[in-house]
């Protein structure tokens, strides 16, 4: 697990306490048991932060809006900027640090008759970031 730092960097460092350990747990628990019923194991995504500043650095509100609409649906990046009512180019350039920081993933698709368009989808069904206070 890689712990993310101002700018983008990471390092090896990670820390946890008692209720990460219940978590750990408990979520070992559930995944073993859909195991033993043979179900899909649902995917998920850890990207641990340095500290606070560099988490909301990186996870602004309007960010955590447009995670959450990706999280629903995978869209391009055109519809995403009109059901969140904001500048493509300013979605654009979110949609760049939260790809970054490894939360969701860019493809192209081509459009019949012409061009390509950017689809955005999460990496993951479910994703956490964390900081250590």
């Amino acid at each position: 697990m890689e712990a993310a730092g101002k700018g983008g960097q990471t390092c090896a460092r990670l820390k946890f306490g008692w209720s990460e350990w219940t978590r750990f747990f408990e979520r070992g628990r559930k995944l073993a048991k859909a195991a033993d019923k043979s179900a899909a194991i649902p995917s998920s995504r850890v990207v641990a932060f340095e500290d606070v500043e560099s988490l909301l650095h990186v996870l602004t509100e309007k960010r955590v809006l447009l995670l959450k609409q990706v999280m629903e649906t995978s869209t391009s990046i055109s519809v995403l900027a009109r059901k969140l009512n904001r500048d493509r180019s300013a979605v654009t350039r979110d949609v760049h640090v939260l790809e970054r920081f490894g939360v969701i993933q860019v493809t192209e698709k081509p459009l019949p008759g012409h061009g390509r368009q950017k689809w955005i989808m999460p990496v993951a069904g479910e994703i956490q970031l964390t900081a250590v206070l």
